[in-house]
């Protein structure tokens, strides 16, 4: 009944920009908090940055100063912009929103497919 879809990954050269884009459609109350995984191959999957509902976020250390996530509640998006990208950077994205599908029902975990970003040096 929910789906997120990812978009906005691609190939870029190092101390490029990319804007990732993840839209949250189907059938559900609300979202609480939604954010950013990425993991590259042989490692595991780690947080990039996270938003509550209310606009407050965190961030990895090391995309610090350089990624920005957002989101329009209004349209179920969050965003992640992502400046001076670095080769290690390089890592299939992922989208994640917790979701409340009736009204005081508890919020449970949905994730997108993941979209594809490489840095080249």
């Amino acid at each position: 009944q929910v789906q997120l879809v990812e978009s906005g990954g691609g190939l870029v050269q190092a101390g490029g920009s990319l804007r990732l884009s993840c839209a949250a459609s189907g059938r559900f109350f609300s979202i609480n908090a939604m954010g950013w995984y990425r993991q590259a191959p042989g490692k595991q999957r780690e947080l990039v940055a996270a938003i509550t509902s209310g606009g407050s976020t965190n961030y990895a250390d090391d995309v610090k100063g350089r990624f920005t996530i957002s989101r329009d509640n209004a349209n179920n998006t969050v965003f992640l912009q992502m400046n001076s990208l670095r080769p290690e950077d390089t890592a299939v994205y992922y989208c994640n929103a917790g979701v409340r599908r009736i009204p005081f029902s508890p919020f449970y975990d949905y994730w997108g497919q993941g979209t594809q970003v490489t840095v080249s040096s």
